[in-house]
């Protein structure tokens, strides 16, 4: 294994390591595409194999750098999440989300840690600290396995939004708990000001970053389009410089800022959130696959039994109570809560600040990384592939195609009210036909074409229209929302079993 490729080629020709990588990356996901396998565990797995302790083709273990890297794409990734969460489902979730991203996080790392030190004996400020890291869920992880899979839209929201707001408070836990382990005094209220400021400034400088950017994105809306991601990529490092700067959470505030900017009227959005979600997929894929260079698996013999220990804990004891306390009052079903209970999955955000105690001389024989690492490495297998099951299991994951409109991109600078919108005849849900003619439509609304099993068929009148058919349409942006019913209510509609529990879930 260790001459696969000759050292003397891979110094001279680092690039040709990282063709190797990503090509690798691309067949193996290619291989797995039916098995759904969510592509930051492929990453990683890319990352152990071309590591020290398999192939040997790059030896990594600068976990100051892996942080750096880590923060820059946690920006991209988190700025994605926010542009494309729309204000009208983030307001019902607040609550519980803000509940299990501070309180929550304490919670969990205290019972964490408590059941650790009594089962193994270890110190119990040690125990609280491996309690702290491992507290947060991460977005990164979140935003790639959720990624273009049709999770129930309420359960989703808590999840990612929880995994964004959480990674303040468990970096003021980690670092307070940290202080106590080296015997420095540390003001309790201070830590919960230093906080306190991380959040609400964090929201307020993306917030104010947000509106800005908007207002001059549109003034600058006559520029050549190309610009415009450039202008995106500058509004993202900003954000996260001016908000670092002033001692808050830089990635909350990235969040922030791409909320407010998706909630706002600009140019090209669909453009730029096609943009941005490529560029985020990018960056996900490099995170993990650097996460898995700076493992060590030959070290997993030594820490194996105490990883699988804290994996169990937090999964089946600490997360599931902290989600039942927090979220009593949030108006979630029961399926929907153990949802949430099993889908807190941890990722890069706890392997960096696995980096901390490292850095600050308390773990020298790599113990407390090796452990968290190897835990999120669990947790992303087994929780990343096992919550499709799960949530199918629940009735919380839906099989249904696009049968709500796809809003595509009208491209023009200038104002308009219109969009054009993809209308999907789902064979699963409906049957019958009707002619173009007999279909009514809003004011002013054009069936452009019908794709029909990829071939394009111009409208007229005559034209019928059957199940598994892709309308195009160009209507006036006020009846978008109301576009899909109007054009399926031509169809006679199937009851299938999905839509039974849909009745009874209605009433849960």
């Amino acid at each position: 294994m260790d001459k696969i490729i000759d050292p003397k080629v891979i110094q001279q020709s680092p690039t040709l390591v990282v063709a190797m990588i990503l090509l690798a990356l691309v067949l193996v996901a290619s291989a797995f595409r039916k098995l759904n396998v969510p592509v930051i565990i492929l990453s990683l797995m890319i990352g152990l194999i071309f590591g020290s302790d398999v192939l040997k083709l790059i030896h990594f273990n600068n976990a100051h750098f892996a942080k750096e890297v880590a923060n820059l794409a946690l920006m991209f990734i988190l700025f994605i999440g926010g542009f494309g969460t729309n204000k009208e489902t983030f307001k019902p979730v607040l609550k519980p989300v803000m509940l299990l991203a501070t309180v929550g996080v304490v919670t969990t790392a205290i019972i964490t840690g408590f059941i650790f030190h009594l089962i193994t004996g270890w110190d119990f400020l040690n125990s609280l600290l491996l309690g702290s890291i491992i507290s947060s869920t991460d977005a990164a992880a979140m935003y790639a396995i959720f990624r273009n899979r049709p999770i129930e839209a309420k359960t989703r929201t808590v999840l990612e939004l929880e995994s964004v707001a959480n990674d303040p408070m468990a970096i003021v836990l980690t670092t307070f708990v940290i202080s106590l382990v080296m015997g420095k005094s540390t003001n309790t209220w201070l830590a919960i000001l230093n906080f306190t400021w991380q959040m609400v400034g964090g929201v307020a400088i993306g917030a104010i970053v947000g509106y800005v950017a908007a207002y001059f994105l549109n003034k600058i809306r006559e520029s050549d389009t190309d610009y415009f991601f450039v202008y995106l990529i500058a509004v993202v490092l900003l954000t996260y410089s001016l908000a670092d700067m002033a001692k808050a959470s830089g990635l909350l505030a990235t969040f922030s800022a791409g909320f407010v900017m998706g909630n706002s009227k600009i140019p090209l959005k669909n453009r730029l959130l096609s943009f941005s979600d490529t560029l985020s997929f990018i960056t996900n894929v490099a995170l993990f696959i650097l996460l898995g260079l700076l493992a060590s698996p030959k070290s997993f013999s030594e820490i194996w039994g105490k990883g699988v220990l804290v994996f169990l804990i937090i999964t089946l004891v600490s997360r599931p109570i902290t989600v039942f306390i927090f979220t009593a009052k949030a108006g979630l079903t029961l399926k929907q809560k153990i949802l949430i209970a099993f889908a807190g999955i941890r990722g890069s955000v706890p392997i960096v600040l696995a980096t901390y105690p490292l850095a600050a001389g308390l773990d020298p024989e790599r113990e407390f990384f090796n452990m968290i690492f190897f835990t999120v490495t669990l947790s992303i297998i087994l929780q990343g592939t096992g919550i499709f099951a799960l949530a199918k299991r629940l009735k919380l994951l839906s099989d249904k195609k696009n049968v709500e409109p796809r809003i595509l991109e009208l491209v023009t600078v200038h104002d308009t009210n219109y969009e054009i919108v993809e209308v999907y005849i789902d064979d699963d849900h409906y049957t019958g036909s009707c002619l173009i003619s007999e279909l009514t439509l809003p004011p002013g609304t054009l069936i452009a074409f019908v794709n029909r099993r990829g071939e394009l068929i111009a409208p007229s009148g005559q034209v019928e229209i059957v199940p598994n058919d892709v309308l195009t349409v160009l209507v006036d942006n006020k009846y978008v929302d109301t576009i899909h019913a109007e054009i399926h209510k031509s169809f006679d509609r199937k009851k299938t079993e999905e839509d039974v529990w849909g009745d009874e879930y209605l009433y849960e």
